[in-house]
């Protein structure tokens, strides 16, 4: 049975393991509708060629209030005025602000730009390895190593000290747990209270003393006032912090999880480390870091792959699901690492395409080569059916993953 309202989707059996559930949705209702709390309509968008129509199709937009009426605005949630300050980033734009607001920092993470950056990223994972292999032989991998590798990055590409990391990690694990509630916002308004401050206290530390980060780079054109608005430096900074880490922690975290529990890919790569780049893109596409696309909203009444989908609906591309499509991928539930297809749409497709893939896959591979050439009995501290999986749409990764070595 294919479910139709969000609590019965949305259980903690199908965040475990949703691959059933979508099988049964590409093959038997596609483009399937469930209820949201508020009673509003969410269409879930499962198969390959479906969603990367979708996230390409302008009618889909991100911004609701060019969707909704008046009086169907009074009934959406209100955002205290910090939220409102920290979301107005490039996952909730569209054109032509999203253009120009991408186009502020789309150098920063070209491939050429990230490049440079392997010697410290490397020597980044080798710290983490150490400090874990002078402690105990067991750990969570994700807090001693998943975690820090890339904040670590991010934070220094901004410019953003790390002595507060664990708030960091708190603050992000609020904004990407997609809650559709109506509360919710209310109910995160003293954290992003929190989170607000403290980039304001650190852009004005930038005004007036800057250096040779992002961060400053952004205040400053914020400061000539054409390009960028407060409100626009806010969400950008804040956002860039978060998606700046949050894929690369599920991409290192669900890519060994795969590892662990096929030994034979695990020790093809062992044996063949130049696998990687090849392995990571097969990861990136077995267990997606990223479940779904972020909300859209239909602009007007339409037709999409044949459904009618009304005004003001909500739309949900379902990233996980289209990397497994059998009808374009041969043996989608088979974990590969030497697997030639590497057309997946783990970072997205269309004008929101992941900024930061380039970064993300390179501190994969290094994360992951790292960790299995240094750590050969690396192995699960408890049987994979007891992981807790973060709960929400948006993010797929595990709460901890115990490990030993």
């Amino acid at each position: 049975m294919i479910h139709s309202t969000y609590a019965e989707l949305f259980n903690p059996q199908f965040v475990q393991d949703p691959f059933p559930t979508y099988a049964a949705l590409r093959a038997e209702a596609p483009i399937h509708r469930i209820s949201l709390p508020d009673g509003r309509g969410l269409w879930m968008i499962t198969r390959f060629e479906d969603v990367k129509a979708a996230l390409k199709d302008p009618r889909f937009i991100k911004n609701w209030r060019k969707v909704l009426n008046p009086e169907e605005q009074k009934l959406m949630p209100v955002m205290p005025p910090v939220v409102q300050l920290l979301f107005k980033h490039l996952l909730a734009l569209d054109p032509p602000d999203h253009t120009r607001i991408r186009g502020m920092v789309h150098k920063a993470f070209t491939p050429q730009l990230v490049e440079q950056l392997r010697p410290r990223i490397q020597q980044i994972a080798d710290e983490l390895l150490d400090a874990m292999l002078v402690g105990p032989n067991h750990t969570d991998l994700l807090t001693a190593y998943a975690f820090p590798l890339p904040l670590t990055v991010i934070a220094e590409l901004l410019g953003i000290p790390l002595d507060q990391r664990e708030k960091f990690r708190y603050w992000s694990g609020l904004v990407v747990t997609v809650d559709p509630s109506p509360d919710r916002f209310t109910r995160m308004a003293g954290e992003m209270e929190q989170f607000g401050n403290y980039l304001r206290e650190l852009f004005a530390e930038k005004r007036a003393n800057p250096t040779n980060d992002l961060t400053s780079a952004l205040v400053q054109v914020e400061e000539a006032g054409a390009k960028l608005t407060e409100q626009e430096l806010f969400s950008l900074v804040f956002f860039l912090l978060i998606a700046g880490h949050e894929t690369t922690v599920n991409l290192i975290g669900n890519g060994m999880l795969a590892l662990l529990q096929q030994p034979e890919q695990l020790n093809l790569l062992r044996e063949n480390p130049d696998l990687i780049r090849n392995a990571v893109e097969e990861l990136l596409r077995y267990d997606s870091p990223v479940e779904t696309s972020t909300i859209r909203w239909a602009c007007e009444d339409l037709e999409f792959a044949g459904v009618k989908i009304p005004r003001g609906e909500q739309i949900l591309a379902v990233i996980t699901s289209a990397n497994r499509d059998p009808t374009h991928f041969a043996a989608p539930d088979q974990l590969d690492i030497t697997r030639t297809e590497h057309n997946h749409i783990a970072f997205g497709h269309g004008i929101h395409y992941c900024l930061g893939a380039p970064l993300a896959r390179l501190e994969g591979a290094i994360a992951i080569n790292s960790l299995v050439q240094r750590l050969p009995k690396l192995r699960l501290a408890v049987p994979a059916h007891e992981l807790i999986w973060r709960p929400g749409m948006l993010i797929r990764g595990m709460i901890e993953m115990p490990v030993e070595f």
